[in-house]
């Protein structure tokens, strides 16, 4: 956290150097694994979770907080633009999947099933400073990831979601809410947050 990042670029190197290449030789030299697999049950757990997510991505879309927010690094629409940028932000899912999910539980997955109980906190301290839903889901996003990783012995799931996640809602923020901004506010007012 105290390697500051000002660019899209940047953050990429800086993921892949500390959330991809320092666990890979941390799981090598102890002889781990990070679930870097792919099989049926990866496969078929990676279709239901993104299924799972994508309506909160949607959802939240609309919401002027994550809207003001959102993308975090420049980018527009045009596909020659949007597509580079939403591959970086593919490997920066990547990076943080391979080190929440790969090291912290698919890595430690021979003490059980608590091993999804262990990142939720550094997860949600990584989110400080974004929008308060997203604070606050951040904890909850972190075990499900976990739980759905573990039983696919494999950060497939969390990877493909979160990634598809993150071009998904640059691609929405940068158009017109699918849902409106008034509906959602609505169907959130329960919430005792800014929105």
């Amino acid at each position: 956290m105290a390697w500051d990042v000002t660019s899209l670029s940047d953050r990429l190197v800086r993921d892949v150097i500390v959330y991809i290449l320092a666990p890979l030789a941390l799981a090598a030299r102890h002889g781990r694994h990070l679930g870097y697999r792919v099989d049926r049950t990866a496969i078929r757990n990676t279709v239901l979770l993104s299924l799972f997510v994508i309506p909160f991505y949607v959802v939240g879309s609309s919401l002027p907080s994550i809207r003001a927010y959102y993308p975090m690094w420049e980018t527009s629409a045009a596909l020659e633009q949007f597509l580079p940028h939403a591959l970086a932000q593919f490997v920066i899912a990547l990076a943080a999947e391979t080190y929440y999910r790969g090291l912290l539980c698919v890595g430690v997955r021979e003490i059980g099933f608590k091993s999804v109980f262990i990142s939720p906190v550094v997860y949600a301290l990584h989110h400080t400073g974004k929008p308060p839903l997203e604070l606050l889901l951040s904890g909850p996003t972190d075990v499900l990831f976990g739980a759905v990783d573990y039983k696919s012995n494999s950060i497939l799931p969390s990877v493909v979601a979160h990634g598809i996640g993150l071009g998904l809602l640059d691609w929405l923020v940068l158009h017109p809410p699918l849902i409106p901004t008034e509906q959602v506010l609505r169907w959130l007012s329960w919430l005792p947050l800014p929105l």
